[in-house]
């Protein structure tokens, strides 16, 4: 028989607003070993530096990067395209990648990116999106945040990409975070005290993290198959 050693999922985890990859890692970082063991994680930077003053000056060190910019009511957009692009560049050249975890702005823009890519408006040079890790997440399209035109469609029928969804009790995204859980086909949702965080996980936290995990490893080919595919 051969061999069937389950392969990793390998993730590119993207940060939040004027934060950094460092950041999101040291925080992603602090949950059980049970989880990150299971998990092959690579963050990124945004493609700009900071426009502005970060929220986390004084808690983490510079340098702090931005995915793209908005106007002050969230209607108009600037370098969206062109951060699409980077990404994509980014997974074309160290891919290839199964899922996206994101935060915050990060989390904003890869719940948007499973739609586009069926839509064939982003990421069409690399391999379909098996699933999203969604942590203080909303919509483009809802209350908070208006449409770019790339986005208009994303979210015209239900996202049928397996999502986990990290919502905190106190974040002033919790509303927006509650609204996108709509858009998806059977969601896992992990509910935590606090505010606009990553947050440490505790034991039932850990619990649905390890079914989500198990239910995306089903859909994962194995290192033997995998080898296949790439041949």
């Amino acid at each position: 028989m051969g061999s069937r050693i389950q392969r990793k999922p390998r993730i590119l985890c993207l940060h939040g607003f004027r934060t950094s990859a460092e950041i999101l890692k040291k925080l992603v970082l602090r949950w059980p070993a049970t989880l990150l063991d299971k998990l092959d994680l690579v963050f990124l930077d945004g493609p700009y530096p900071a426009q502005g003053k970060s929220d986390v000056e004084g808690i983490f060190d510079p340098p702090y990067y931005e995915w793209f910019q908005a106007n002050q009511d969230f209607t108009e957009y600037t370098n969206f395209e062109e951060c699409l692009a980077f990404i994509e560049d980014y997974m074309i050249k160290n891919g290839p990648f199964d899922g996206f975890l994101g935060f915050s702005q990060g989390a904003i823009l890869s719940a948007a990116l499973p739609g586009m890519q069926r839509d064939g408006v982003a990421l069409t040079k690399v391999p379909k999106i098996k699933f999203l890790i969604i942590i203080s997440g909303a919509k483009f399209g809802g209350s908070r945040f208006g449409h770019h035109k790339l986005t208009s469609k994303a979210f015209s029928s239900p996202v049928e990409c397996p999502s986990l969804h990290i919502i905190g009790e106190m974040d002033f995204l919790k509303p927006e975070s509650t609204v996108l859980l709509e858009s998806f086909v059977d969601p896992f949702v992990i509910n935590h005290p606090r505010g606009h965080t990553v947050p440490k996980l505790d034991e039932k936290s850990e619990e649905v993290m390890l079914g989500f995990i198990e239910r995306i490893q089903k859909t994962m080919p194995t290192d033997e198959e995998q080898i296949c595919l790439n041949a």
